[in-house]
């Protein structure tokens, strides 16, 4: 089935439940439940480790390379937006999370910071996006202290449950489809594995990632995910606010 082995053998395991919870093997059913990959959905509620909640719904999510590009889509009034500026010069990045969250205050744009949790937090970001190789580095008490929202990126079973026992305040699946962006540790997931997961994860805000245009947001929209996010689907558009605009209604169509 193309599974990486940590996927295949979470996956293994879940159908290994199913099959005792059903009392018998069904070759044509395929573990969807929650309970069938060992989450408790219904204990998020409860869980004191839990982090701030944020909107089921984050609708089109722009992930930008510098403060600049934040305040064009504050302006096209994108309803989510992450800063994804990459150096190795600690005062550039605090310069770029604090004019980015200078940009958002006063307007219903959400901010996340990508990586740079401790920037964040001094800067008073709304939330931010952590990729699995930060989860072994980041202070999560501190980070839920702070009160931040987090949102942590998944590609594949076994990130996901990794990432529930974390209850994040969203996550984020993909690649959906091919992307040159980043260097991604697994082949593309498409959309078959996109709505299989949505619809396992769905106790979660969720976001869609990677590859993803004007040509294919409908199809990903469809699967139940409440954000998408993009990248050179508006960075790319000669008229990047009008990208912003046309993206959103075929999210809604």
């Amino acid at each position: 089935m193309g599974f990486i082995e940590c996927d295949a053998k979470v996956l293994g395991k879940a159908w290994s439940r199913m099959v005792h919870q059903d009392g018998g093997f069904n070759p044509f059913k395929w573990p969807s439940r929650p309970e069938h990959f060992d989450l408790l959905p219904w204990t998020r509620n409860m869980n004191p480790k839990a982090f701030a909640e944020c909107p089921q719904r984050l609708g089109l999510y722009g992930v930008m390379p510098d403060a600049d590009w934040v305040k064009r889509m504050v302006d096209a009034q994108i309803p989510t937006v992450q800063l994804r500026f990459k150096s190795e010069d600690k005062k550039r990045i605090r310069n770029q999370i604090a004019q980015s969250v200078e940009a958002v205050k006063g307007t219903k744009t959400l901010l996340f910071i990508n990586d740079y949790w401790q920037e964040a937090i001094e800067a008073g970001a709304y939330g931010i996006h952590l990729g699995q190789e930060d989860l072994d580095t980041a202070d999560f008490d501190v980070i839920r202290n702070a009160g931040l929202r987090l949102g942590i990126s998944t590609h594949g079973y076994a990130e996901m449950v990794r990432a529930d026992r974390l209850c994040p305040s969203y996550i984020a699946m993909g690649a959906v489809f091919p992307t040159n962006l980043k260097v991604m540790p697994t082949v593309p997931q498409g959309l078959g594995r996109l709505y299989k997961y949505a619809q396992l994860m769905s106790h979660y805000p969720l976001v869609a990632i990677g590859g993803i245009d004007a040509g294919s947001i409908h199809a990903v929209a469809q699967s139940g995910v409440g954000s998408i996010a993009v990248v050179r689907a508006i960075t790319g558009e000669p008229d990047p606010t009008a990208a912003v605009k046309y993206l959103q209604g075929l999210m809604q169509t």
